[in-house]
């Protein structure tokens, strides 16, 4: 069991909350809401995708199927691929 994957599982499902279900944007880094185009869409790619990493670093760290870097390696992928795909189809 990995402690730490599950804090960041923790923080992540949090996170994901408050952007994907309270639509809370400013907590978004660089978030400007003028060059949004739809800022509702925005919140609720980027919350779900926080829940859905947080599922699986939950997961990862308690049973231990994968070392903690594969699982690194395999969010810090997801959230580029996030960044990019939101920075050419969601902002102007």
């Amino acid at each position: 069991m990995d402690l730490n994957l599950i804090i960041f599982g923790i923080l992540f499902l949090v996170l994901g909350y408050l952007i994907g279900v309270k639509k809370q944007t400013w907590l978004l880094s660089g978030f400007n809401e003028k060059r949004v185009k739809n800022k509702k869409k925005l919140a609720h790619l980027v919350g779900g995708t926080l829940v859905f990493l947080s599922i699986l670093l939950i997961i990862g760290g308690i049973i231990g199927w994968l070392t903690p870097e594969y699982i690194m390696i395999f969010v810090v992928a997801v959230m580029l691929g996030l960044i990019f795909y939101v920075n050419i189809m969601l902002v102007e």
